[in-house]
């Protein structure tokens, strides 16, 4: 059974990796959109070492193995990603001087090939799928003993990630109703979660070509989705994880799901209004309030995650 963690666990995390990664910072917009939220930020997660949030979770996953004197690291890193979990883990992985492997479909991006081989990773390109790439990344663990970094459902990755949430807390002065992030396999979502339990709410946007946690919610648990759509290359699990799952049941994360059409003109929207350069996936969280899909109430104060920025820009002008 997979541990699920809570904001013991984010805390922890939040002092393990102190000095690894960016503050990074949050940014008032403007009014957004049409919504009648009382206040909105963005939270510039894109500004993060390696491009995105998944840093955070990298960094805490090996700096607890390296703590624990885990024998596993000196086999070296693996992980399985469709690009920016990858780059997270290449990135920790060459600050504490270990050599770190890295598993992607073929579908991956080429900027994030490029990138990763840029950090010293080894990429190995297997399939069209996560699930292809997962599948030989742990081959490659059970073959090396190396330590393995999963992309979303490990408790130490979903804690790193958490500490976005206690810093955007610490940034708004804890006056936030709402936070808005975008869900793939949902370990953002449940460290975010984690973080700002009973003190506020959740609500994770996909698209509704990639609907992991949506499905998990409507059925009970994870299970598997057919994943498709602009944001795929971000968002491309093709089932919640576990942690995620029971986090989102234990906090009452919210759902919402938007239409490709919506997430193009909110990473526009982004770049021409406020020169910020995302990919489409964190550009669907932004996506639920610029078509509607997410309605805050009179006075609300939402954030919104903009969580990684690995894409190629050309598209934008």
């Amino acid at each position: 059974m997979v541990g699920v963690i809570d904001l013991s666990d984010v805390r922890a995390a939040e002092s393990r990796i102190d000095g690894f990664i960016r503050h990074t910072p949050v940014f008032d917009p403007g009014p957004v959109s049409s919504t009648p939220a009382g206040r909105v930020w963005f939270k510039l997660e894109q500004l993060q070492h390696s491009g995105s949030f998944k840093a955070r979770g990298a960094f805490n996953r090996i700096r607890a193995a390296c703590e624990s004197s885990d024998p596993a690291v000196e086999a070296g890193v693996v992980a399985a990603s469709g690009g920016n979990a990858g780059l997270a883990v290449a990135y920790a992985a060459a600050a504490h001087d270990l050599r770190a492997q890295v598993f992607v479909p073929e579908t991956a991006p080429p900027v994030k090939v490029k990138k990763l081989r840029e950090l010293g990773a080894e990429v190995r390109q297997v399939g069209t799928k996560y699930a292809d790439a997962y599948q030989a990344a742990m081959e490659r663990v059970r073959d090396t003993g190396a330590l393995f970094c999963h992309a979303y459902d490990q408790p130490e990755i979903c804690a790193g990630q958490g500490t976005l949430g206690l810093e955007l807390l610490g940034q708004t002065a804890g006056e936030v109703d709402t936070v808005l992030l975008a869900v793939g396999g949902g370990g953002l979502m449940a460290g975010v979660a984690a973080a700002v339990e009973g003190r506020a709410r959740v609500v994770g946007v996909e698209p509704s070509s990639a609907p992991t946690l949506n499905a998990a919610l409507s059925a009970g648990g994870p299970v598997d989705v057919e994943v498709s759509g602009v944001a795929a290359d971000s968002l491309g699990a093709s089932k919640l994880g576990e942690i995620a799952y029971a986090v989102a049941a234990r906090a009452g994360v919210g759902s919402v799901l938007v239409e490709d059409a919506a997430i193009v003109e909110a990473r526009r929207l982004l770049w021409h209004r406020y020169r910020l350069v995302v990919e489409h996936g964190p550009a669907t969280a932004l996506a639920a309030l610029t078509s509607g899909a997410y309605r805050p109430a009179e006075g609300e104060r939402v954030v919104v995650v903009l969580s990684g920025a690995n894409t190629d820009p050309s598209d934008l002008t």
